[in-house]
């Protein structure tokens, strides 16, 4: 490697050497000294979904631990979604993950995200990041996130909320029974289950997963507050998605939104799109939120390169979070 930098290799590398602070707003009076725990100490734990970088899970990890991030966040790789990764396969990740000494924020399971047995909204078979399940698959990927989140030290499990039906206040009766059994199941085994706000199943909004939390009123249920998915659906994701999932987080996903000149909306690299992230991210500062979040890209350049454009959007997240002041 050359002795000599470009400035853009200086600026990637300084923004990542600040994150740690930058995004906690304070000051780093302590590092963890265990393998894989990541610079968590009084803040929050920063990564990334492997798999918006690449289905190689080595180049992944490598990207995220060479910003000197703490986490990652599991979903597919090797072209396999995780409910469908051999056991060798998990095991080699096991030890790659480990060997880069990250940690896992949570399992990104594609449990409930098919159709809601009472109001199918479509026809069932949908794969969504290498993933075809329906219903009757409940119970068996329940209990199998649950010992994946447990083998990765994760204890944490993202699901859904069925795929959208035309009225979804029609559909939420069910939808609240379900997964109020499912976070009594979880409970028992030790694991949080985090309900992301996904603009295709019928919680897609901040204020409909609030309710959905704040009713079921499980100690074992939390929103995985995802700002983009919400804006997708027409609501102002900050401060109004926010203030509907204030103090029922366990994880959030990070990515932007913009309109163009046809009001059509499109994925956008963070700080290049219309969600306020600055205001977001001063809001949970003062709230006290001090769990993970992640870096869920979404969006491609015109070349389609998935690392580069995840890139492109960490530095765009880099440098909001950049602009807090260390204290």
């Amino acid at each position: 490697m050359s002795r000599f930098w470009t400035r853009r290799a200086f600026l990637e590398t300084s923004l990542a050497a600040s994150l740690p602070l930058a995004v906690k707003g304070l000051s780093m009076t302590q590092s963890s000294t265990q393998s894989g725990s990541g610079p968590v100490a009084g803040g929050w734990m920063l990564g990334i979904i492997t798999d918006e970088i690449s289905q190689k899970l080595d180049a992944a990890l490598d990207f995220i631990s060479g910003y000197h991030l703490p986490g990652c966040e599991l979903r597919e790789f090797w072209g396999r979604n995780i409910m469908n990764t051999s056991a060798a396969d998990l095991d080699r990740a096991r030890k790659l993950i480990r060997d880069h000494g990250l940690k896992v924020s949570d399992i990104g399971s594609p449990i409930f995200k098919w159709n809601l047995p009472q109001m199918p909204a479509h026809a069932e078979a949908r794969d969504t990041f290498g993933a075809s399940f329906t219903e009757k698959d409940r119970d068996k990927l329940l209990h199998q996130s649950f010992e994946l989140a447990n083998s990765f030290e994760a204890h944490k499990v993202r699901i859904f909320s069925y795929w959208r039906v035309a009225d979804p206040e029609k559909a939420y009766p069910y939808v609240r029974d379900s997964l109020a059994k499912a976070a009594e199941l979880a409970g028992s085994n030790g694991i949080l289950l985090i309900l992301e706000n996904e603009h295709t199943c019928n919680a897609g909004t901040g204020r409909e997963a609030g309710k959905l939390i704040a009713e079921i009123n499980s100690p074992h249920l939390k929103v995985n507050w995802d700002p983009g998915n919400a804006a997708m659906l027409g609501e102002t994701p900050y401060p109004d998605g926010y203030e509907a999932v204030r103090g029922l987080m366990g994880h959030m996903h990070i990515k932007d939104v913009r309109k163009d000149s046809n009001g059509k909306l499109h994925w956008a690299p963070v700080g290049g799109g219309f969600i306020d992230w600055r205001g977001q991210f001063q809001s949970l500062q003062r709230d006290g939120y001090n769990d993970t979040m992640s870096l869920e890209t979404h969006y491609r350049r015109p070349d389609g390169n998935e690392l580069e454009s995840t890139r492109e959007s960490l530095m765009g997240l880099l440098k909001i979070t950049q602009e807090f002041p260390r204290t």
